[in-house]
């Protein structure tokens, strides 16, 4: 049994939202319960005490949409790679990478990812992978390493016809036979939905397949109207728009995750909310690819649910929670809109999309939710209660003020150091593994 205390107990629970001396009890997998140190330590006194030094306490953060396999990227230039626009992105950058990561090379993105991840507070993660060169094992590999490390995951594999039908054969095989063996093992650490790339790489055809070989098994995650490339596409060959293409081809429900949703009419939204589907935004990197603001104002009016996540642009969530309201003023011309969506999506969401795949509920801190925790410090200059909590995350924290992340009970990180696991061991093996990718992308030695 685990007690974290001594800590400002935020536990975005209705309920009982805020202890100022509180505490957080933990037995095996599951939140036991909460109330003030003093009577969680009298009530429970053999149970191991992770001291928060008089810090925050908070559910741990969702991620509800990430790419593992840019985890070896950063800093990385590929020689004769300027894009101009979108399209030039993907194919000399993103799918560049991808094309040349073996199995070990996805570990090493896996490791880079799920590390980054905890160390700033994010306890569960929904990946989107691709990893073209050798696509057979690789969601087995990636859960691998997010059951060594310790993370919640939700996985799957990016179905695309950009590199010939057999590959794409191959990706729909990986996401089933993932999909089934999630099915078979029910652990609450890890589950599989079903991936695709984006609509101008998928013929009706691979729809088709796609559907056929998830057999209803889980939900679908793909890239929507991320760029005008969909748009074009979808109404030149099939003369409709994105939405409606997914809608003909059985793709939409409740358990589908749709990324990005940039550039939808108000008709598309109209579907998305009819079939309870999902869209999560990634502010930071719309932004950096330059492909305009997701109107998630308007999806939100509608009752649309719209999540949170990064795009692996950034794998710090409040980081993300500034630049989406940053970007959604920015588009409004209004200095006054974003703040209560951007909370909701974040805190709100998140919990709910996770919800839909996982058995105990996340993002909270009541009993019977999971017991994913994380220790924040933060030491404010200004007033601070559970009046102006969103405030503070806003303006003044962010995910490097995570001190102590417990996943599923588990201590993963505690005091900025990593439990159980060699983290120089981990970061030199990477190291090697991202050299070998960086030569091959730029044919020299790193």
């Amino acid at each position: 049994m685990l007690l974290i205390g001594n800590g400002k107990l935020f536990t975005r629970d209705e309920e009982r939202p805020y202890l100022p001396d509180g505490a957080v009890v933990i037995d095996g997998d599951t939140v036991q319960e909460v109330g003030s140190l003093a009577d969680m330590k009298a009530k429970y006194p053999a149970a191991e005490f992770v001291d928060a030094r008089g810090q925050i306490i908070l559910p741990g953060l969702i991620n509800a949409h990430t790419h593992i396999y840019s985890g070896l990227a950063r800093g990385l230039a590929i020689t004769g790679n300027h894009p101009t626009n979108f399209l030039e992105v993907l194919e000399g950058t993103w799918w560049n990478i991808d094309r040349h990561l073996t199995l070990d090379g996805t570990r090493a993105c896996a490791y880079a990812t799920v590390l980054d991840c905890i160390r700033d507070g994010v306890t569960t993660i929904f990946d989107h992978h691709a990893s073209f060169r050798e696509i057979p094992g690789s969601l087995f590999a990636i859960q691998d390493v997010c059951r060594e490390v310790g993370i919640r995951a939700s996985l799957c594999y990016e179905v695309s016809e950009r590199d010939g039908m057999e590959k794409c054969s191959e990706a729909i095989r990986e996401n089933a036979d993932f999909a089934r063996w999630c099915r078979e093992q029910d652990d609450g650490m890890i589950r599989a939905m079903f991936g695709g790339h984006a609509l101008f790489t998928l013929s009706d055809r691979t729809f088709e397949k796609m559907v056929a070989a998830n057999d209803g098994m889980t939900g679908f995650h793909i890239h929507v109207a991320e760029g005008m490339n969909d748009v074009y596409d979808s109404l030149r060959k099939y003369g409709c728009r994105p939405v409606n293409r997914l809608l003909y081809n059985g793709i939409l429900g409740e358990k589908t995750l749709l990324g990005h949703c940039i550039h939808l009419s108000p008709a598309e939204l109209d579907i998305l909310r009819e079939t309870g589907t999902m869209v999560v935004n990634n502010p930071e990197s719309n932004m950096g690819n330059a492909v305009g603001c997701s109107p998630v104002l308007q999806m939100m009016q509608k009752g649309i649910l719209v999540g949170m996540g990064t795009d692996a642009y950034t794998h710090d969530m409040l980081e993300s929670l500034k630049v989406f309201l940053l970007i959604q003023r920015h588009n409004a011309c209004l200095p006054n809109v974003g703040w209560c969506e951007a909370m909701e999506m974040l805190f709100q969401n998140n919990a709910k999309i996770a919800a839909r795949f996982f058995q105990k509920p996340l993002g909270v801190l009541k009993p019977g939710a999971a017991a994913d925790v994380i220790v924040m410090d933060y030491k404010p200059f200004t007033p601070f209660s559970e009046e102006n909590l969103d405030g503070h995350m806003l303006f003044g924290m962010m995910g490097r003020n995570c001190r102590t992340t417990v996943i599923n009970g588990k201590v993963v990180y505690r005091d900025r150091e990593f439990v159980n696991l060699d983290e120089e061991a981990v970061n030199a093996w990477t190291m090697e593994q991202s050299k070998k990718l960086w030569g091959e992308l730029n044919h020299r030695a790193y």
